[in-house]
């Protein structure tokens, strides 16, 4: 069955930019530096709406939970305009907030898993490189990185934690379908 490509639209153009808002919160969280030609950028296009938000919203010790807020909203938006241009009937508000903060938590999982193989490849093709790309790739991975060779040191100069991180990935997204339902 064929989508109504107002539908695909909509979708592609929020989920773009709740993306870009999602990678601000990762930045944020992860201290990447502010510098970086690609973090220069998303902040330049999220500024406005997020530091409307932030003077609304308080900090949780040192993160800065409006990039995170306004993704939701978009995704919030987003699948409202979806269910209005598909004519499908209203779900209540719940239900959709309920579809969005899954939908958010499936976005930052995802992006982690790209990110975290990226940093993988980079490390076997390019490691030490100063292109600022693979810069970014490694600051917002190396958290993730850090705190799963609490759990599994590296062993005899083979750093397994990748792996580790891509079975818990796998595993919080396969519950988030069942969280829906």
């Amino acid at each position: 069955m064929a989508q109504d490509p107002i539908v695909l639209i909509i979708r592609m153009l929020g989920e773009m930019y709740a993306f870009i808002v999602i990678m601000r919160f990762l930045l944020q969280i992860s201290h990447a530096d502010y510098y970086n030609p690609i973090s220069q950028a998303i902040a330049r296009l999220t500024n406005v709406p997020v530091l409307a938000i932030s003077r609304a919203v308080p900090r949780v010790g040192r993160i800065d939970l409006s990039a995170l807020l306004y993704a939701i909203g978009i995704k919030l938006v987003v699948l409202l305009l979806i269910v209005l241009a598909s004519g499908m009937a209203m779900p209540n508000l719940l239900q959709l907030l309920m579809l969005a903060l899954v939908g958010i938590l499936d976005a930052i999982l995802t992006i982690y898993f790209w990110a975290v193989l990226g940093s993988v490849i980079i490390s076997w093709v390019a490691p030490g490189s100063y292109h600022p790309g693979p810069q970014l790739i490694q600051q917002v991975t190396e958290p993730l990185f850090s705190l799963a060779r609490k759990v599994i040191p590296p062993i005899g100069g083979l750093d397994l934690s990748p792996i580790l991180i891509f079975i818990v990935i796998q595993l919080i997204q396969s519950q988030l379908g069942r969280l829906l339902f």
